[in-house]
Order: C-alpha cells, then sequence, then structure tokens
C-alpha cells in the first residue's frame, strides 16, 4: 500500500467540500496546456471541477443498480458532487452516479479482463490477481489511461473498500485503504510536480 501524507484525506461531506474546492484550485494552477484546454472558463474562476450534488435518491438508484451500498467516502463525496472532473493523475475524472458500474460490464473493462485472461492461458500464466480483481471491481474513475478502482471483497471495519489505481501500460495497480486515500494521493501527485 501506498504510504500517505500527515494531512488526512476527506471523509465526511463537510471534509469534501472544503478539501474539493482547495483541490480544484490547485488543479486550476497546475494545469498543463492539454488539461486547462478542457476546462471552462467557469471552472478556471471558481476552481470547482465538480457537478452539483448527488442527492440521496441519486446515490441510492446507483446502489440498488448495482447490488451494493457505495463505501462512506465515496457515498459522502457523491453527496457534494456527482462526479469530478480533473485529477492529479492520468485519470480524466471520476464519474457520475450514473456511470459508476462493474469493470466487467463495461467495454474498457471487459478488453482487461479478456486481455489478462488470454494470458494466464499462457505456459507461463499471467497476472491472476489483477484478472480476479477486474471481474468483481467497480470502475469509478476513468477516462484518459488509468483507472481507478474499488474492490467489494473485503470491506474494512469502516465499511471502505480497499481503492486501486490500475495503470495499464505499467500493468500494475497501486493499492490505496480507501477511495479518499486514492483521490488524495492524486493530490499530493499534483503538488509533487509543482
Amino acid at each position: 500500500m501506498k504510504d500517505m501524507s500527515p494531512e488526512d484525506p476527506p471523509r465526511t461531506a463537510e471534509d469534501w467540500r472544503g478539501y474539493l474546492a482547495e483541490y480544484g484550485r490547485l488543479y486550476v494552477a497546475t494545469a498543463n496546456e492539454y488539461q486547462y484546454e478542457n476546462l471552462t472558463a467557469e471552472q478556471i474562476e471558481s476552481g470547482w471541477l465538480g457537478a452539483g450534488p448527488a442527492g440521496e435518491q441519486t446515490i441510492a438508484a446507483a446502489e440498488q443498480r448495482l447490488g451494493i451500498r457505495f463505501p462512506p467516502s465515496l457515498r459522502a463525496f457523491l453527496s457534494v458532487t456527482d462526479g469530478w472532473q480533473g485529477l492529479g493523475a492520468w485519470v480524466a475524472g471520476v464519474s457520475p452516479c450514473a456511470g459508476i458500474d462493474w469493470m466487467r460490464n463495461i467495454e474498457d473493462g471487459m478488453d482487461l479482463i479478456n486481455l489478462y485472461a488470454a494470458a494466464n492461458e499462457g505456459d507461463d500464466g499471467g497476472p491472476e490477481e489483477l484478472l480476479t480483481l477486474f471481474r468483481r471491481a467497480l470502475l469509478i474513475a476513468g477516462g484518459e489511461e488509468d483507472f481507478w478502482l474499488l474492490d467489494p471483497a473485503q470491506p474494512g471495519p469502516d465499511g471502505e473498500w480497499t481503492a486501486y489505481e490500475f495503470q495499464p501500460k505499467y500493468g500494475e495497480a497501486d493499492e490505496y485503504p480507501s477511495f479518499a486515500e486514492l483521490f488524495h494521493a492524486s493530490k499530493e501527485l499534483m503538488t509533487a510536480e509543482d
């Protein structure tokens, strides 16, 4: 697992409001030319890269569609913004409730599952752990090169699911204790690039 900085990641809706406002300002200030051209004038001025909050009915409908209850840090995030554009990583943004789905139900996810399944049939085998993760993971962010996944297999005592940033070009999945800590790591990446 990745080490976290001393600053605590957000947990509650109130934490997320302040955190995302700061995060958005930092993203705008550090955006490269490609990232900057994808921002609206309003986003540049306000630093807010999110949507309106997802209401409880919207969150509950997504959970019912998926047959799960989102982990607490993702629920709190969605109650503040139904999606987020612009992350300090090779990920375009966090999907809104309507776009969150099982990796196995999404074309890019099925492509990876098929690729890793084929690799496992070879003489040397393949990364079986990643294949297993892909088959059960919830895809919550993607759009550029990398993917953010949540694994429901073993929720922690706090109800959080292990989060992963999967980097296809390296075939690696970095592990974090929760969605909030993965999101926080993307902020740390922005400040490290400063």
